[in-house]
């Protein structure tokens, strides 16, 4: 009998689940959308409850689509969005607020508060991350001081914290049915909380911001395991063995296990790490200090990681807030209509300037207008939008490194947009290449739930199923490259200090 490993990928637009072979090659998939939830300006929510649904359907339809039950699924992995804090009641499983998503900016009054002793980098040290509205830490604390009777039942040891790995594991394994509490280290180290030297959580920390630490999750590898799905439902019995946050997953996908190897992931945001292997490199260039991986009782690998929070969903703001297309591969016809942005440039700053310069007081700009720019144009820079700021988070790694990359493994739904990476490659000045399995992002959990139950024997072998679909070489004249560079910095200028008391 074949056997399999199934993936959930619980990401910022969708839930998926989706089967691997031995090869790593997809077998099926299940995916749903779910509601994105804009209360307010710069407030961005997740309903966890129907995350949790959505979860479970796919992994119906990704069982179903390839004919398997549980009995063909070796073991569960788990990658999600990081950073996006769901707070729950134990006893009944009920949410007490919507899941608070990374993007979200509401906690920067919680951010000034804490960085006035000290600055935005008071933790930097112990936790390699700047205080920032980012993080799982802030948006914890905005939920116990807003959320009414929150605080008291955190105290009494009724509620629980985690990013969406957590709430959905617990969910997997029983709930309040017994449901595990745990986390991996990839994200309980963005949470502004786990100190990188111990990999627990710091207590001075946590009362710093008022968290009672009964709230948090136990921290674990990412390769154990750690519990069973739950006996009522489709997977019952089945060890849920690998977690690891969305991006640290797509590195392991992409098999950059060595110190040195890198990878940038095309996806909501956009997202490039650095595997730094087992020493803690404090960046000095706007990049943050997490762990990359950890597998049982190894020791961990950490990395340096440049974190872009606008690139794909700056195509679906095209597509869903301002019309100019209908879906997201109309981008790339309307970019390839024209010879050059005609001079536009876009900083999608919807949620401040992250990586490498940690702005929260920029906003979103299009610069350079004139009579002569058309929806072409506007399409154009949006993508190009993406490769100038992978440019500068790449700056920034070989500065913090010593060591300039020669090349850029890529992945993500946006690594199919051939002019994207072209231009990817054009204005980085090396070789861009893209793997035959795009979806690294769940392999690397899949990856990490097998070698827990020895599905996999080693990261040797995991290696030699990676393989080079499609390279892009650089064809841009230097100068035309420092040109274009020049200008784009300068466009992220206009970006900076907008926000005040009177900017909603």
């Amino acid at each position: 009998m074949s056997q399999y490993v199934i993936a959930i990928d619980q990401g910022t637009t969708s839930s998926r689940a989706i089967v691997f072979d031995h090869d790593g090659n997809i077998v099926s998939t299940g995916q749903l959308e779910h509601e994105q939830i804009f209360p307010k300006a710069g407030w961005v929510e997740h309903n966890a409850v129907e995350i949790w649904n959505n979860t479970r359907e796919v992994i119906g339809t990704a069982l179903a689509q390839a004919n398997l039950t549980r009995h063909d699924i070796v073991g569960v992995g788990i990658t999600n969005q990081r950073e996006t804090a769901v707070v729950w009641d134990k006893n009944t499983g009920v949410p007490v607020y919507n899941a608070i998503v990374w993007q979200d900016t509401r906690t920067q009054d919680i951010v000034d508060e804490l960085a006035a002793d000290g600055g935005v980098e008071r933790f930097k040290q112990k936790v390699g991350l700047p205080l920032a509205t980012y993080f799982s830490g802030t948006k914890i604390k905005w939920i116990l001081d807003n959320v009414e009777g929150a605080r008291a039942r955190a105290e009494a040891g009724d509620l629980l914290f985690g990013n969406t790995d957590s709430w959905i594991t617990w969910n997997l394994t029983g709930g309040p049915d017994g449901g595990v509490h745990i986390t991996d280290v990839t994200n309980a180290s963005r949470t502004l909380f786990m100190d990188l030297e111990t990999l627990q959580w710091d207590e001075e920390i946590l009362a710093t911001f008022g968290v009672p630490k009964s709230m948090m999750p136990a921290i674990k590898s990412s390769s154990e395991v750690y519990g069973h799905v739950h006996g009522s439902q489709l997977l019952r019995e089945t060890p849920v063995a690998g977690i690891l946050g969305d991006q640290q997953a797509a590195t392991f996908g992409q098999a950059a296990f060595k110190q040195g190897e890198a990878k940038n992931t095309y996806g909501t945001g956009c997202f490039l790490i650095f595997n730094t292997g087992e020493e803690i490199v404090h960046s000095k260039n706007g990049l943050l200090t997490t762990l990359g991986y950890k597998l049982g009782d190894a020791k961990p690998h950490y990395a340096l990681e440049g974190s872009i929070a606008v690139t794909g969903s700056l195509i679906q703001w095209l597509r869903d807030n301002i019309g100019m297309i209908k879906s997201a591969p109309e981008v790339e016809e309307l970019a390839a209509a024209v010879e050059n942005n005609g001079g536009v440039y876009i900083v999608p700053a919807f949620s401040g300037l992250f990586a490498p310069y940690w702005r929260a007081d920029a906003r979103g700009a299009i610069v350079g207008l004139t009579r002569f720019v058309n929806k072409n144009h506007i399409a154009r820079a949006a993508l190009e939008a993406t490769a100038f700021q992978t440019r500068e988070v790449l700056d920034a790694v070989n500065a913090d490194s010593g060591v300039d990359l020669t090349e850029l493994k890529v992945d993500g739904g946006m690594v199919a947009n051939d002019a994207l990476m072209q231009f990817q490659a054009d204005i980085l000045g090396v070789p861009v290449i893209r793997p035959k399995v795009t979806e690294t992002t769940a392999l690397g959990a899949a990856y990490a739930a097998g070698l827990a139950v020895g599905f996999w024997k080693d990261l040797g072998e995991l290696s030699s199923n990676w393989s080079e679909d499609k390279r892009w070489i650089p064809n841009m004249d230097p100068a035309e490259r420092d040109r274009q560079m020049r200008l784009w910095k300068k466009a992220v200028t206009k970006s900076m200090d907008w926000v005040d008391e009177d900017v909603l």
